[in-house]
């Protein structure tokens, strides 16, 4: 059935209850779920819950975007007690239908590492590895006195200017830091560094009232690994009351490292798999 035909509040029940024995559960709540939804352009029409007559059976959901056209496929997750029945694949199967259907030329989705059937699911239907994303964490506090960090300068911008660095960016994002997702989730800001010995770069981030995240950063010139040392001490000197959590840091970024440096400290990875609806 289209998602559209339930409420928020019994979609969050379905999302929790697929997820209560997951390698990383993720709970939601109706609020949570809302603005995942409207941060990351999910389509309820487009998305669906699996039933067996009146008892559901798990949901997945569809992202749709237009530049280039392709969709994103997330939240899909199936009850335990029903699962070895065919629901996931079945939805799968219905997702690749919908993302022909609005003409998109390719479906992305996430797998957290490990777990093996839902991956052996999505090579089966086609999809293929892209890369390792990483969901990195750093407590509040500022920054070692033990982290080398050469002398530098550093601006701060508001969200215009964010926006406009943005726009700059060489980097491949994945869906959850797409343009449009940053632009949507909104209270962005920025900070921009220059080294006396020429190195330069930016970082875009977003500002909550307790929590840093959303980081994107961007050597401009010199070793990014410095440059991302340097960004991040920048940053959490101004907020070291901050917890900060990013996502999706490719596991090749040559930022990572610059980010350890600075206090960062790996979650868990994602694949990110693709299918490919031109051929």
């Amino acid at each position: 059935m289209p998602a559209t035909e339930f409420t928020v509040e019994k979609l969050t029940w379905a999302y929790n209850q697929a997820r209560v024995d997951y390698i990383v559960p993720m709970p939601m709540n109706p609020k949570r779920l809302q603005a995942y939804i409207d941060h990351y352009d999910v389509v309820l029409e487009r998305s669906i819950v699996a039933m067996h007559e009146d008892q559901i059976l798990g949901l997945s959901m569809l992202g749709t975007r237009s530049n280039p056209p392709h969709t994103w496929i997330t939240r899909l997750g199936v009850l335990p007690v029903k699962r070895r029945h065919g629901a996931g694949q079945a939805m799968m199967e219905y997702m690749i239908g919908q993302s022909k259907e609005v003409g998109a030329n390719y479906i992305i989705l996430e797998v957290i590492k490990n777990n093996v059937p839902a991956h052996r699911l999505f090579v089966k239907l086609g999809f293929e590895e892209v890369r390792q994303l990483l969901i990195l964490r750093r407590p509040p506090g500022m920054p070692d006195d033990g982290v080398e960090v050469p002398p530098y300068e550093v601006e701060f911008f508001g969200a215009e200017r964010a926006i406009a660095l943005l726009r700059r960016r060489r980097s491949v994002p994945s869906w959850l830091d797409e343009m449009p997702s940053l632009i949507n989730a909104g209270n962005l800001e920025a900070l921009r560094v220059q080294l006396d010995n020429g190195a330069r770069g930016w970082l875009v981030f977003q500002n909550t009232t307790f929590q840093l995240a959303r980081l994107v950063p961007q050597t401009e010139a010199g070793d990014p690994r410095l440059v991302a040392r340097v960004l991040g001490h920048a940053l959490h000197t101004r907020y070291d009351i901050k917890d900060t959590k990013t996502e999706n840091v490719p596991l090749k970024d040559p930022h990572l490292p610059g980010l350890k440096d600075v206090g960062y400290i790996e979650s868990f990875r994602r694949i990110e798999m693709k299918l490919d609806l031109t051929k």
